[in-house]
């Protein structure tokens, strides 16, 4: 799995501003996995077959790393795919989408670190009366508990930092926010 991050260009290294806050020698940019459909559909097929046995009634991608995840594990799965997005700095379930008092829900994105956009998706999520049962991804670079079963392509330990311990600030290495908040 690593090869194909590679081969993409989607491993990166550096110094980067994540939007969490946190800092990081390494980044993963999923939207190189993402472009090429037969890689998208390879590397999600690794976590489709993890999933695949679970009871899910739909999927949930926030936007913008999740969308794409949503709609290809939906179309592996033959699951209904929709989005949560971002309406007055709070994450929403829009567009007219439904999720029906306890329908079970898989949460989806590309990365997860330290789940916060996760967590703010399955508020609006259970908002709505939806159970969320887990969340799927393709980079699974959690350090911490997020509370709920994480299915991924491949789990990545990259080390974050607080801004006031990070070695490379210390360095004066000009940072780059990769992230899309």
């Amino acid at each position: 799995m690593e090869n194909i991050l590679k081969e993409c260009g989607a491993l990166l290294e550096g110094h980067f501003l994540l939007s969490s806050g946190k800092h990081s020698n390494r980044y993963v940019q999923c939207a190189k996995i993402l472009r090429y459909p037969d890689k998208a559909e390879k590397v999600l097929k690794v976590v489709a077959d993890k999933i695949k046995d679970i009871d899910i009634d739909i999927l949930v991608g926030p936007a913008m790393g999740g969308i794409l995840v949503s709609y290809e594990l939906g179309r592996q799965l033959g699951k209904e795919s929709i989005f949560a997005e971002r309406k007055d700095g709070l994450m929403q379930i829009r567009r007219g989408f439904e999720i029906e008092k306890g329908a079970k829900v898989l949460i989806t994105e590309d990365v997860v670190t330290t789940g916060k956009s996760t967590l703010e998706t399955k508020e609006a999520i259970e908002s709505m009366g939806g159970e969320v049962i887990g969340v799927a991804c393709i980079i699974d670079r959690s350090s911490t508990d997020i509370g709920m079963p994480i299915y991924s392509a491949i789990k990545l330990d990259i080390e974050t930092f607080d801004e006031s311990d990070c070695k490379l600030c210390k360095d004066n290495i000009p940072f780059v926010k990769p992230g899309s908040r």
